[in-house]
């Protein structure tokens, strides 16, 4: 029987990419999957493949930008399966640019997706997890949120603000039966967004599978981890290093080929 049976999981960005492998994998260990995103065609496909490995999964199409409904979907939840018991944030977006082109709409659609609605999904959850005395809320951060990405700056923020929101919200926790993680996955190889870009990571850094990072969420959860990198490369030296001299670290980040990799992303303005 496995370790997640009678428990309910939401989890975002759930129509593509790293969150369909983070649902799987749930699944898989006997959670009983709420699947939200904005594509419904996505959503559906995800929720079959996890029923036809004997999960049980709901699909519930929602624009997660529009942070002042999250509430009403939680009771849709509420109503439609239970109250959720673990709650994967992992939807997000990012955009390659100088950051003199950004427009304001993009760095608000960034920040909302990335951030503000995490929290207010996490606000909406919370007193009901309290209340039933468990939960687990993973944040999916990225390594750019402990040492930020050069044209991908808004993002870097986000994945900050993630990361520091997290490390607040654990101490608040202490001493409940509430818990707190985040997942920062360094380049991930096989399906999502750096793996649609065509591009190779860096000889040094390498790459990881989404697997690893659907893994990682599980670990997290049984385990309680307060952060677990997923990456290949020497992440943790570097990230030392960074607390020490920050201009070192950028001379270390320019040499691992970053920035060369993060200027080939930059896309134009549209």
């Amino acid at each position: 029987m496995g370790t997640f049976v009678g428990k309910i999981a939401l989890v975002t960005g759930t129509s593509r990419g790293i969150g369909t492998y983070i649902a799987k994998t749930l699944a898989k260990d006997g959670a009983t999957i709420v699947a939200v995103a904005r594509t419904k065609e996505g959503l559906d496909k995800t929720c079959a493949e996890i029923k036809r490995g004997g999960g049980k999964a709901f699909a519930v199409p929602f624009d997660l930008q529009q942070t002042d409904s999250i509430s009403d979907l939680v009771k849709q939840v509420n109503k439609m399966v239970g109250p959720v018991d673990i709650l994967i944030n992992n939807a997000g977006i990012w955009r390659y640019r100088h950051y003199a082109d950004y427009s304001h709409d993009e760095l608000n659609s960034i920040i909302t997706l990335n951030l503000i609605a995490p929290m207010e999904l996490t606000r909406n959850v919370l007193p009901g997890m309290l209340q039933r005395d468990w939960g687990h809320i993973v944040n999916i951060s990225s390594l750019s949120g402990k040492k930020a990405e050069p044209f991908n700056t808004v993002d870097s923020a986000s994945k900050a603000g993630l990361l520091m929101w997290s490390d607040g919200l654990r101490q608040e926790l202490h001493g409940t039966n509430v818990h707190i993680s985040v997942i920062l996955p360094g380049y991930v190889s096989e399906a999502g967004i750096f793996h649609d870009s065509g591009l190779e990571a860096p000889a040094l850094l390498g790459t990881s599978k989404p697997q690893d990072v659907a893994e990682a969420v599980v670990k997290a959860i049984k385990k309680h981890k307060a952060e677990i990198i997923v990456s290949k490369g020497p992440i943790k030296p570097l990230l030392a290093i960074g607390q020490l001299s920050p201009t070192f670290a950028d001379t270390l980040v320019r040499w691992f080929g970053v920035v060369k990799l993060s200027r080939k992303r930059v896309e134009p303005r549209k």
